[in-house]
């Protein structure tokens, strides 16, 4: 993840970050704003609601390696510190890596549409048009149904948890499995109306409603202490930013470290694929390195708001006012937010607001879901047919059905980690591939070429010295 990380920045800031994703002087479709909206609604959306004070909370109760004592200052700062860097540059890396690479050989090399096999041409040649090409394909589709399904499922527990605290539902499957149908005929709904406007619409309304139940939280709340939670954990990640990086259970404990971390950069990696996808469709006529900061730092700087003021929330009433949401989350994960939102002014107000949102962020999900399906299966189509949309939504839906009633949480997590084991040794050959393309367009030479080149130089050089 630290790799996808570096070679990232190195393609932005390097000579390759003028090249544009469509043809020369190709203007982007969406405004900065609208696809700002839709890439962070698709790529974090339903997450941001479940872990925002799930994640802070339980570092807070069980400490990252346990380095300090539990439910102290200790623990919630570096409770917090790890909260930003499991939802900062790194994910988003992997997101921009795979975005950019099918983004670059769909719109500026004409090589496939968004199709992950067509970003491997450089490495494997017309190979590519046959079984090895279908199967690198097949695989990014079972990464993305995987994915998408943890995270249906995870909205529809986050869904079922808040509809039991507030209105008294009981939090059995067969609630979440209606929560899935309801939800999944309103995604289908979207899909059906076309990129530009379902889910850009549906973006668009994330954003405003997320934007006012964090500035509500953040001015109702300990407006003093969610501030200074802010800043410090910023100071923290961008000091501690390396040695995270390259942590080590060597001499520490592994446990912890696969329950989060480890798990974190699985679930990235199982999601790349689908979110870069849809990124990549969003991004044309943007240059490389516009679309690396916009990908990577208005994202990261959005995810360190969030989680300062939800999980800052939920650590200031645990410290200061005696709330026991630490252990409610170790307990019930998708019941800390609303005790947090509880603890506030309005609560019972904001929780059915975050339900909303929440149900949201869930038809975004379901909707982008679909169309990045429909267009991996029928050769990269940047325009899939409806009825293929549909088709995709039902069997997405179904999975995570599936997924919830064979063991919860605990099924999603097992099978995100599964899907991502093989993809993260096809996104090491995309960054090969892309290296290779981009060296090609800058230079008018492949770098076998370019190598060859330099040899005749040298040797003709060598030749000219001897004579002198």
């Amino acid at each position: 993840m630290t790799g996808f990380l570096l070679f990232v920045l190195f393609l932005a800031l390097s000579r390759f970050g003028k090249i544009r994703l469509g043809r020369d002087g190709e203007q982007p479709e969406f405004r900065t704003v609208s696809w700002l909206s839709m890439l962070f609604a698709a790529g974090v959306g339903l997450s941001f609601l479940f872990w925002g004070v799930a994640e802070p909370a339980s570092h807070f109760g069980v400490p990252p390696y346990g380095m300090v004592e539990a439910e102290s200052t200790g623990s919630a700062e570096l409770g917090m510190q790890y909260t930003f860097y499991h939802w900062g540059l790194h994910p988003w890396a992997v997101y921009a890596l795979v975005a950019l690479a099918m983004a670059y050989f769909g719109f500026r090399r004409g090589g496939g549409g968004t199709l992950i096999s067509s970003v491997l041409r450089p490495l494997l040649g017309d190979r590519v048009d046959g079984p090895l090409g279908k199967a690198v394909d097949i695989l990014a589709i079972f990464a993305v149904l995987f994915g998408v399904a943890t995270a249906l499922g995870i909205g529809a527990l986050q869904l079922g948890g808040g509809l039991g605290y507030v209105f008294g539902l009981p939090e059995s499957s067969t609630v979440q499995i209606s929560i899935i149908g309801v939800l999944t005929a309103m995604f289908l709904i979207s899909a059906a109306t076309g990129l530009s406007r379902g889910i850009l619409y549906l973006s668009l309304i994330n954003m405003s409603i997320a934007g006012l139940l964090a500035l509500f939280v953040l001015v109702v709340g300990p407006t003093g202490f969610l501030l200074g939670t802010l800043a410090r954990s910023t100071g923290d990640y961008a000091l501690g930013l390396l040695p995270m990086s390259f942590q080590s259970t060597s001499f520490s404990p592994a446990e912890w470290a696969e329950n989060w971390t480890l798990f974190y950069w699985a679930w990235w990696i199982s999601w790349a694929p689908f979110v870069g996808s849809f990124i990549a469709r969003i991004s044309r006529g943007r240059t490389i390195r516009e679309f690396v900061a916009g990908v990577l730092l208005a994202p990261t700087a959005v995810s360190f708001i969030w989680f300062a003021v939800f999980g800052g929330s939920a650590i200031y009433q645990d410290l200061f006012n005696g709330a026991s949401i630490a252990q409610t989350a170790q307990e019930d994960l998708p019941r800390a937010l609303f005790d947090t939102l509880a603890a506030l002014p309005l609560g019972a107000v904001t929780s059915v607001l975050a339900l909303v949102l929440v149900s949201i962020f869930f038809v975004t999900s379901g909707d982008s879901a679909t169309f990045v399906l429909g267009s991996m299966s029928t050769g990269g189509s940047e325009e899939p047919a409806t009825g293929v949309k549909l088709t995709w939504g039902l069997v997405v839906a179904a999975f995570a059905a599936v997924l919830l009633l064979a063991g919860g949480l605990d099924a999603l997590q097992t099978a995100t980690i599964t899907a991502a084991v093989p993809f993260a040794g096809v996104i090491i050959c995309m960054c090969v591939a892309l290296y290779r393309a981009l060296s090609e367009e800058d230079t008018g030479y492949t770098p076998s070429e370019r190598s060859s080149g330099r040899e005749e130089v040298e040797e003709r050089f060598s030749q000219e010295s001897r004579r002198s």
